[in-house]
This record gives C-alpha cells, structure tokens and sequence, in this order.
C-alpha cells in the first residue's frame, strides 16, 4: 500500500467515520459510504495493478472469495485492505477501528 493510496484511504474515512456505531443495525448510509469506498478499488486499485487487462475474464468478486481462502499466503496488511473492499463486516471493522484511533 503505497502513500498515496494510504492518504486517499485517510481521507475517505475522516469523512465518514462518525457515521459507524458498534452495533448490529447499521444506518443506511453506512452503505452508501460501502459503495463510495468501492469506487476508490475501482478508481484506484484496478487500474494500479491492471488485473482486466491482464487476466480475460478477471473478475474480483471471485478472486476475493478464493482469496479468504489463502489469507496464510499473503501479508495481513494486504489481505485486510483488499476484504475492506468486499466485505461489509471488515469495512466497517475498520472505520470502527480508525475512529476509536482518532477520538483516542
């Protein structure tokens, strides 16, 4: 994870991180903001690693499901920022985590 997309990341949450409560509900907003943050994947990361281009038929839905099965192969830092992007426990996991850090 570069700078740059760290930044993007930081950006995007300090926005929205007070919308996210601990709780089993989630407001529906949370899931406007879902949908916003996987635009950064499709903005951001697709065209980063150009996984279309270089794979026909690529299709990351899929690869995130076979990807949860191999999380001992790939370091935590990656796996936890690429499920953040297609799972909605782990996104607001997340922003839970970033405004406990933030409110301190």
């Amino acid at each position: 994870m570069d700078a740059k997309f760290q930044a993007l990341q930081r950006n995007f949450m300090d926005k929205d991180y007070q919308e996210f409560e601990d709780t089993e509900e989630n407001k529906l907003t949370c899931m406007s903001i879902a949908n916003d943050y996987l635009s950064l994947e499709e903005k951001y990361i697709n065209p980063l690693i150009n996984l279309l281009e270089r794979i026909p038929g690529f299709n990351m839905a899929a690869f995130t499901a076979t990807f949860k099965h191999h999380k001992d192969e790939v370091a935590d830092d990656i796996f936890d920022m690429l499920l953040t992007f297609r799972d909605f426990l782990a996104f607001k996991e997340m922003f839970l985590d970033y405004g406990a850090e933030k409110e301190g």
